[in-house]
């Protein structure tokens, strides 16, 4: 059955990753691709709508994966998979102390797996950069450049480094992704 399946695999994901929504990333597609829900492509654009809508962007890719795969009911499974983890987690904490955040046993676990959480993100990235820009899924697979795609990314990293170097300030996130949607309308 499809919605227990839905459920346990973001239940799965939110149980086990640490950092948030961009370290579940990679997780997701793995996920997504094993079980044949979604094609490489499909992942990219759910990675893409997913971090441009409101939203934490690991409730959006497992309420966009439900929604494929269920419709409605689906997307509100695989949501509350994903969140369940979470929520269970804190209500345990906040149930045992508030010091427990504190602990030197704690505080170790954590600084333990940050660096894996950082790990995740890199990969999920780079992953991303040689898919998307490189067309690059596998070694057998060879290069497929986009060179519309490499086109918008570095049109976008002068943008940024410009608006940072003469404003002083990082560019908005928004305008970044409206800049990208337009340069996407007219190169694609």
């Amino acid at each position: 059955m499809i919605y227990l399946k839905l459920f346990i695999t973001f239940f799965k994901i939110g149980i086990f990753t640490f950092g948030g929504g961009y370290a579940m990333i990679s997780l997701v597609r793995e996920s997504v691709l094993a079980n044949g829900w979604l094609t490489e492509s499909r992942i990219l654009d759910m990675i893409a709508v997913s971090e441009s809508t409101p939203g934490p962007i690991a409730v959006n890719m497992a309420t966009f994966v439900g929604s494929s795969q269920g419709g409605v009911l689906g997307a509100v499974i695989a949501t509350a998979g994903v969140v369940l983890p979470s929520f269970i987690i804190i209500l345990i904490i906040a149930a045992i102390a508030s010091g427990f955040m504190k602990k030197p046993a704690v505080q170790a676990a954590l600084e333990g797996v940050r660096p894996s959480v950082v790990g995740l993100i890199l990969a999920t990235g780079i992953t991303m950069f040689f898919s998307q820009l490189l067309g690059f899924t596998t070694i057998k697979g060879g290069f497929a450049v986009d060179f519309r795609a490499i086109a918008v990314f570095a049109i976008v990293c002068i943008i940024a480094f410009v608006i940072k170097k003469l404003l002083h300030k990082k560019p908005s996130p928004i305008i970044m992704i409206l800049v990208s949607a337009l340069l996407g309308v007219i190169f694609y």
